[in-house]
């Protein structure tokens, strides 16, 4: 059986010794890049290898491809096979932050076109918790060959979201909090507010108080109240640099919604261009 949305760690752990299980951990922070693999090298799941959101998964900024741009599809192949990942290999991505970081190896692996890809409910947190086991420093995996096939209609790109944003011919749905998609505040891009006539959908609340997954039937109900009329791949999703926001294509894939697409370069690129039309204040409909 494939697990290609979210896994428990009840599902997760008699699978720790298997050679087509790929376990990696993507704890991260923002504003202390480091921290995640520091914690990683103290305690881990047992076999999981570190994968770094800046160094691992995203390319080189350029000043107007955002925070956190996807590097090219050789790039991401090759580091792919680097980590041990083919097309019999089953992966398992964990955070500390109810996956809005693990989701992001999440989609890329789904827009490599590889479908064995969950994301571990509660994260490292839930592992610790229920007293697992743990093992200390690094650990890496045989490489394998990656081979990608690669699915472009679930990403778009700036072109295209102000294209269909003008013509009306899709929902956009932001990702971020509350308070950052009305502009009020900013604090990781120069410029506050959010793309015109998107609406908020905030990630973390496809979580419970426990950091876990809601449930997939009241995901799927409050996103068809969401997305109303539009078809799912006629959704795009963005968020501040294109790391949370897949975590919300990931919610609505676990709740049957499939298709969605993602803005990758999401706030930080779209308000990198000053000709691009901004909006602040509460949605108006």
């Amino acid at each position: 059986m494939d697990y290609t949305t979210v896994i428990t760690t009840n599902q997760l752990e008699p699978h720790l010794e298997e050679a087509n299980w790929a376990i990696f951990d993507s704890r991260f922070d923002l504003v202390q890049p480091h921290w995640g693999e520091e914690q990683y090298l103290i305690e881990h799941i047992p076999g999981a290898a570190y994968v770094h959101l800046d160094d691992n998964l995203s390319a080189p900024r350029s000043g107007t491809n955002g925070r956190h741009p996807l590097p090219g599809i050789e790039v991401i192949t090759k580091y792919f096979s680097e980590l041990g990942i083919d097309e019999d290999t089953q992966v398992v991505i964990y955070d500390s932050r109810g996956g809005g970081i693990a989701a992001r190896l999440w989609w890329m692996l789904k827009y490599l076109g590889h479908e064995a890809a969950a994301v571990l409910d509660g994260g490292f947190p839930e592992w610790k918790r229920l007293g697992l086991p743990i093992h200390a420093n690094r650990e890496s995996r045989i490489p394998r060959q990656f081979v990608p096939r690669l699915k472009p209609d679930l990403r778009v790109v700036a072109d295209e979201v102000l294209e269909r944003r003008s013509q009306g011919s899709s929902l956009v749905l932001d990702s971020r909090a509350p308070e950052r998609y009305r502009g009020e505040e900013e604090p990781f891009d120069p410029i506050a507010g959010r793309i015109p006539g998107a609406i908020n959908r905030f990630w973390q609340m496809n979580l419970g108080v426990d950091g876990c997954f809601r449930s997939p039937d009241i995901l799927r109900a409050e996103f068809d109240t969401l997305i109303g009329g539009f078809s799912s791949t006629d959704t795009i999703v963005y968020c501040g640099s294109g790391v949370t926001g897949c975590h919300n294509v990931l919610s609505m894939a676990y709740a049957g919604i499939q298709g969605v697409r993602l803005y990758a370069g999401s706030w930080s690129e779209w308000s990198s261009d000053p000709n691009r039309p901004i909006e602040t204040g509460p949605y108006l409909d």
